[in-house]
């Protein structure tokens, strides 16, 4: 089981794990609704490496990127739900427009994000390479998606409600 760790606390620990030569992976998102998508792609992304970093968007970064509807679950159950995947071993949360401070920080060995990021425009990827460290866009879980599952709930949702189910 991971554990959501403040900035700091991932510095100190990567230091730690890079000088026993372990091999570090990040990765960052809003993970607003966890779903099997988001599991299937932490557990590629876990098997880039020997640790797995989640950089968690805040709720008021998730509100700048999703709009003002997200996220639908706060940041600290997002991520204590992330924490508890056996894929992630760490999650500490990033309030800032883009992950690249805490990028920069972690120094991670490889960088990863969804396929939809290209080389150009996954944030940090310069850093990451200038290191010497790899970046990966991974495919996404065919039909999976936080959106369509919100879209889901809403078309279903309001029939169920109204009976009481």
């Amino acid at each position: 089981m991971g554990a959501v760790v403040e900035r700091a606390e991932l510095i100190e620990i990567c230091n730690r794990l890079r000088g026993e030569g372990r091999t570090i992976v990040f990765t960052n998102g809003c993970f607003d609704i966890i779903h099997r998508g988001h599991v299937d792609y932490l557990e590629r992304a876990s098997a880039l490496g020997d640790i797995l970093v989640v950089g968690l968007n805040t709720d008021s970064s998730v509100s700048e990127l999703k709009g003002p509807c997200r996220p639908i679950v706060p940041e600290d159950d997002r991520a204590h739900v992330l924490a508890g995947l056996a894929a992630v071993d760490y999650v500490s949360l990033f309030d800032e427009a883009t992950p690249l401070e805490l990028i920069s920080s972690v120094r991670p060995d490889v960088l990863v994000k969804g396929a939809g990021y290209t080389r150009e425009t996954i944030v940090g990827a310069d850093v990451v390479e200038g290191r010497g460290g790899r970046v990966i866009a991974l495919a996404p879980l065919e039909g999976r998606a936080t959106r369509s599952i919100i879209s889901t709930i809403l078309d279903r949702g309001r029939g169920c409600l109204e009976d009481g189910r």
